[in-house]
């Protein structure tokens, strides 16, 4: 009996195959956007992309011991700056809320230990919602309509979990995600424009789980 009783301690620390991982982090969103121009009537002037700060949510199931696929879910809002000449004096070109479900297949170091490592990688579908043009734009050129194509791209991870009781952790994690768009404006005195955006954020996190 007392030779069992470790081994039996030893099975509920950690995670282990079956088991389901709650998590809710605060995330900053810094976008590493290459812009191309603003076409066809913008040659040379490009646009900057801001951070965000919002919750997220995500659930991983582990398959294994070692190994989990995680989905991730949360929503932020971001603004497209003019940087340089006519767009540049505007500023603010437009806004838009940023949807990009994540699926991620994950490796966990150390299941049973109370400090569990793990990478990551898998796929991103991004959803592009409630763009809007800037006061300022529509000021400038008139009425405008805002529209970006929706991204599929590939994404990594990296973060570590830290066992604060048998069921509640400390979470921290960095992604990178894959996001290529076209934002397109349709305005009424320069018709349309076109710009091609390269948003590539890298995500850190920080939050608290729960061992399901």
């Amino acid at each position: 009996m007392l030779a069992a009783t470790p081994a039996l301690a030893q099975d509920d620390t950690g995670i282990k195959a079956g088991d389901v991982l709650l998590r809710a982090r605060a995330i900053v969103v810094t976008p590493n956007e290459r812009s191309g121009d603003i076409l066809p009537a913008f040659p040379g002037e490009r646009v900057s992309i801001s951070d965000s700060v919002m919750p997220e949510v995500d659930i991983t199931w582990m398959a294994t011991d070692n190994i989990g696929f995680e989905l991730i879910a949360s929503t932020t809002k971001h603004k497209a700056d003019g940087r340089t000449g006519t767009t540049g004096s505007i500023g603010e070109l437009a806004s838009t809320w940023v949807l990009p479900p994540t699926l991620t297949a994950q490796y966990h170091f150390n299941p049973r230990g109370t400090v569990r490592p793990y990478v990551g990688a898998g796929v991103n579908y991004t959803i592009f919602w409630d763009e809007k043009a800037s006061t300022g734009l529509t000021g400038a050129v008139g009425p405008t309509k805002v529209h970006m194509k929706d991204s599929f791209g590939w994404a990594a991870q990296a973060g570590i979990d830290i066992d604060l009781s048998k069921k509640f952790f400390l979470n921290l994690d960095v992604k990178y995600i894959d996001i290529d768009t076209t934002a397109r404006l349709d305005t009424t005195a320069a018709g349309r424009q076109s710009v091609k955006l390269n948003i590539d954020p890298l995500v850190f996190g920080i939050g608290f789980g729960v061992r399901l």
